[in-house]
């Protein structure tokens, strides 16, 4: 029956016609009769709302109609699907039952008939000589259970006789151990299809399930409902106890009922009033009820209680039962997972395996940091991982080489006048392309910056320039006729009106800090950017003039004039030259500042914004590829399960014989135990070494190569005759099982196609998910885990990099602190909470941070650590708590990725700490040569030897450098990129073939 709300919809009864030629509209497929057409489309109008249920698909958002459809299908599948020999055993269970939740009713009927089986129920039953044969249950007998002397009660059992197939004139008898059915023909899916096809329920609470009545006929199931379960009993009922409960009375006729056993409630305890008896004779009362039970009440009836006068009245009833506070319910069984904090602590639980951290000042004082001395504060350790996600997720569109982490942190730090690193110039000069194009491509501005005040500055030059006038006196009215002095107090009040207000002096503006605007006076940035101006001090000078124009606006003044008190001093010229050597020696904190603001325009320009909708379209795609290989696996599974069905069969007869022992051969060579023979090439080192002298001429050991080559050949000759032997003993296989082998291959070297083509589409769906970075997890004290590997790009930076070889592109776990939101709601919390927690689990959370957490923690979002070693990460597994609903997702992130960032991990530390032999190499590199003396080693530096041979590859000329009219081709020779020509590209590593140009597709042109 289709559901409207989760009830039964009522059709419109029919209406009374009485002349036959009344013109009525029918709806045929509720059988529905309307004499008015409005009414006729009302009604259709309801039944094409999408908002049926289907009773047994239980499939929602449906039309009456579509509803109706679908539960004729289902009502017909499961007709034909569940067996008819368990259908009336069924519903003479279910019929009558007030359990509510049909699921609760499925399981409890499921169970029931799981292990039951009744006459006309085709099942496989197991015989004596082992065989699974089947058959009909032709009859069933059930015995009780019996008590044995021993007092315990037997279990009841079935004994059933089986009609067996293909067997006539054979019967078994077997137990319940020893008899089957389908699993698939009796499924709670079924059975619940079943009992909704079956069975209705009124909608009200405690209504009985009640079998349809055309359902109950056939299988002959009595449909009168007994007199306690009718609506009217129970409202009875319900309106008694309420008036019982209102009166204050006890509700006696439930208590009598509930050892008669038809009622399910216990009667409602009150707490006694307070005793005013003495301390001793309460003591007395509580020894004799740890013995006898509750102590007798004195009251009205006497010292022998109510039951001794109302047994002697004749007239039993129960009298108010003494305070007794009732049974606590057994608390229900946890259901994991929970919150994570509201997890137990583990007796002799690990502590996380301690972080480490890459800056000076650490959360704790305790032990000493890798990152101990090179510069970098707390703070700035969250921009640098986002500078060097951002400058990497992106690098195809920035035309950047990917660079591991730890070549950019070193080349963050590098400062040196006589060279240039490549990596830090690079990166600056790619980034600040993308916020402005060239002048042949039109310099138009992409980002949103805000006003420079142009108009006032003009306007307070030109009045600087221009001396104020000087006002010409002009001479006193003088009064007409006679003066009085009421006529010259009015005379002065009007001079001093018509006089004009006194100039006032202009207030001094506060002195600039820095002379970041002076260093834009001959050529703004925004033009020395469109012509691509960034050697000898430009792409620094248009920094500063960035910063200049971004401080203008309020959220970033604060973080731009502490940059450019550094970058435009007072005391120093403004000049590029400036520029340059300000940022030479710029602290690394505020070089990652710098960066961190460019990076965020990068994100509001529109490539970006471009290139990730051409990435979401890219896993639009890959996802339907996966889909479509995950179906023909499917198909290609179950294929590959009926032929190994097949071959099943086929085995025994193509079975080889048992291996028999071979005998010793009775002719041939014995090799004696205890004598070491001799090889042919001991025999000659043996005739070597008899001669002191040994002979420069022809050699003479030609006969021993010829008696040794006649004896291999002896031995292949025998082995090739034991072969032949043995693969005569073995019985030919037909051709029909040699075919089937064949095909079996064939399908598992298709499924295996399938699997190689999945995983690599999860890899392309996990390089192009660039929006955000995904992060790994939070462990129970809110701190969040990040591996920078798991989206947005190739495992190992791209393949075609020119520090490919480093295998690995972060190679850490990033662990960040709490958020403030976070902390004081979960760890810092009031005090009433922390004690309340502090009752339950015997400590504080802050306790619980410090015991579980060990020597470092974390605890605000600024402050990062990070685990580098394989071995901590498998600490961090095992730490983790799979009960809380936080830990159980990180454990299976971790889990899943755990051996790529354990390999990533030890390619860092190859990377690092490379073998003595081999010094860091930093290859041809491609150096300023402004300056002709250089002085710095350059192997010390790792960062010396990335290259950005995409630039190379695809402009013909790095980002710093000018734009040149000619061909790339015709260019001087740079020093080619150290990469590998015959390395794959990341789609073809992947063996992907024409899917574009990978995971971002075309280039962009800027």
């Amino acid at each position: 029956m289709v559901l409207f709300k989760r009830k039964p919809v009522q059709y419109q009864p029919k209406p009374h016609i009485e002349n036959d030629e009344t013109e009525v509209w029918v709806i045929k497929a509720t059988g529905e009769i309307f004499i008015d057409y409005e009414q006729y489309l009302a009604r259709m109008d309801f039944y094409k709302q999408r908002r049926f249920i289907c009773q047994i698909t239980g499939h929602s958002g449906l039309s009456f109609f579509e509803a109706l459809k679908s539960e004729l299908a289902g009502a017909q599948e499961v007709e034909e699907a569940f067996p008819e020999a368990l259908k009336g055993p069924i519903l003479r269970r279910v019929q009558f039952q007030t359990i509510s939740r049909i699921d609760t009713l499925v399981d409890l009927i499921f169970d029931e008939f799981r292990s039951d089986y009744y006459p006309g129920e085709a099942v496989t039953v197991h015989v004596v000589t082992g065989e699974r044969l089947t058959g009909i249950v032709r009859d069933k007998t059930r015995f009780g259970s019996k008590v044995l002397p021993d007092g315990t009660v037997s279990a009841p059992f079935s004994r059933y006789f089986v009609s067996l197939d293909n067997r006539p004139t054979e019967e078994a008898v077997v137990d319940d151990a020893h008899i089957t059915r389908d699993r698939k023909i009796f499924t709670k899916q079924v059975l619940r299809s079943f009992i909704k096809k079956t069975v209705t329920r009124e909608a009200w609470t405690g209504a009985p399930w009640l079998v349809k009545p055309e359902v109950a006929q056939v299988y002959h199931i009595d449909t009168r409902v007994p007199p306690h379960l009718r609506y009217e009993s129970k409202a009875a009922e319900r309106k008694q106890k309420q008036a019982q409960q209102k009166n204050g009375q006890p509700d006696y006729d439930g208590m009598v009922g509930s050892f008669q056993g038809n009622a399910s409630r216990l009667p409602e305890l009150k707490p006694a009033p307070k005793s005013h008896k003495s301390k001793q004779q309460q003591q007395q009362q509580g020894q004799l009820a740890k013995t006898v039970g509750p102590p007798p009440q004195v009251g009205p009836h006497g010292p022998h209680g109510p039951h001794f006068t109302n047994y002697h009245n004749a007239s039993f009833t129960f009298a108010p039962l003494a305070s007794m506070p009732p049974v606590p319910p057994p608390p229900p069984p946890i259901k994991y997972p929970i919150e994570d904090l509201q997890v137990a602590p583990r007796h002799n639980a690990p502590q996380r395996p301690t972080l480490k951290f890459f800056s000076q000042d650490t959360p704790t004082d305790i032990g000493t940091t890798k990152g101990e001395g090179n510069g970098i504060l707390m703070r700035s350790i969250g921009p640098l991982l986002e500078c060097w996600d951002t400058l990497n997720v992106y690098c195809e569109i920035l035309r950047l080489d990917s660079f591991t982490f730890d070549d950019f942190v070193e080349a963050m730090q590098f400062s040196s006048e006589d060279v240039d690193c490549e990596l830090f110039v690079e990166t600056h000069c790619a980034a600040l392309k993308m916020l402005v194009s060239s002048e042949a491509e039109g310099g138009k501005i992409h980002v949103q910056l805000p006003d420079m005040d142009e108009e006032s500055e003009d306007e307070d030059s030109a009045a600087e320039a221009s001396p104020a006038p000087t006002p010409t006196p002009e001479p006193e009215p003088k009064p007409k006729g006679r003066a009085t002095r009421s006529s010259l107090a009015k005379a002065e009040a009007e001079a001093l009106k018509a006089e004009p207000e006194p100039a006032k002096e202009p207030t001094p503006e506060p002195q600039s800090p820095h002379r970041a605007a002076e260093m834009q006076v001959e050529i703004g940035w925004i033009d020395r950017l469109r012509k691509r101006d960034f050697k000898n001090g430009g792409w620094q000078i248009i920094m500063v003039g960035l910063l200049h124009q971004l401080s203008k606006s309020p959220r970033n003044f604060e973080s731009c004039e502490i940059l450019l008190k550094e970058l435009a001093p007072l005391d120093m010229p403004p000049t590029s030259e400036t520029a340059r050597q300000q940022y030479a020696k710029l602290d690394v904190n505020l070089r990652i500042q710098a960066l961190q603001i460019v990076c965020m325009l990068i994100a509001e320009t529109k490539a970006v914004r471009n290139y990730m909708e051409e990435c979401s379209e890219q896993m639009t795609t890959f996802r339907k590829e996966k889909i479509q290989f995950q179906r023909d696996r499917k198909a290609l599974l179950e294929e590959l399960r009926l032929l190994n069905e097949e071959r099943k069969i086929l085995l025994p007869a193509n079975l080889p014989p048992s291996p028999i022992p071979e005998n010793k051969p009775l002719h041939g060579d014995v090799k004696m135990t205890g004598v070491e023979e001799k090889t042919g090439d001991e025999t000659e080192e043996e005739i070597i070494d008899t001669d002191e002298d040994p002979h420069l001429g022809r050699s003479l050991r030609r006969g021993l190569d010829r008696a040794a080559e006649r004896k291999r050949k002896r031995e292949l000759e025998q082995e090739k005759k034991e072969k032949a032997e043995a693969e005569a003993k073995i019985p030919k296989q037909s051709k029909q099982f040699t075919k089937l082998m064949k095909d079996i291959a064939k399908k598992e070297e298709a499924i295996k196609d399938c699997e190689d083509e999945i995983a690599i589409l999860d890899n392309d769906l996990r390089e192009a998910d660039c929006p955000r970075t995904r992060v790994l997890g939070k462990d129970r004290f809110w701190n969040r885990y990040y591996w920078f590997e798991r989206n947005g790009m190739p495992y190992a930076g791209m393949p075609n990099s020119s520090t490919a070889e480093s295998g690995y592109a972060n190679g850490c776990i990033w662990v960040q602190g709490p958020d403030d939101l976070e902390r004081e709601g979960y760890i810092d919390m009031k005090p009433d909470w922390q004690n309340e927690y502090r009752m339950k689990f015997g400590m504080s959370v802050p306790e619980r941070k410090k015991m579980e957490e060990g020597a470092t923690s974390l605890f605000t979002a600024h402050q990062w650590g990070y685990i580098e070693d394989p071995e901590a990460l498998d600490g961090l597994i095992s730490w983790l708590d799979t009960r809380g609903t936080s830990e159980v997702k990180l454990h299976k992130e971790l889990k899943l990725y755990r051996d790529r960032i354990a390999r990533n991990m030890e390619k860092r530390k190859e990377y690092l700490n490379p073998a003595e032999d081999k010094s860091v190499d930093s290859g041809p590199k491609r150096m300023s040569t402004r300056r002709k003396e250089q002085h710095v080693d350059h192997t010390a530096h790792r960062c010396l030897s990335w290259h950005n041979s995409i630039a190379l590859d695809e402009l013909g000329h790095l980002h710093s450098d000018q734009p040149r009219a000619r061909k790339p081709a015709k260019k001087a020779a740079a020093p080619p990129p150290v990469v590998e020509e015959e390395r794959q590209t990341r789609s073809e590593g992947k063996g992907k073939k024409q899917k574009g140009l990978g995971r971002q597709g075309t280039r962009y042109e800027f």
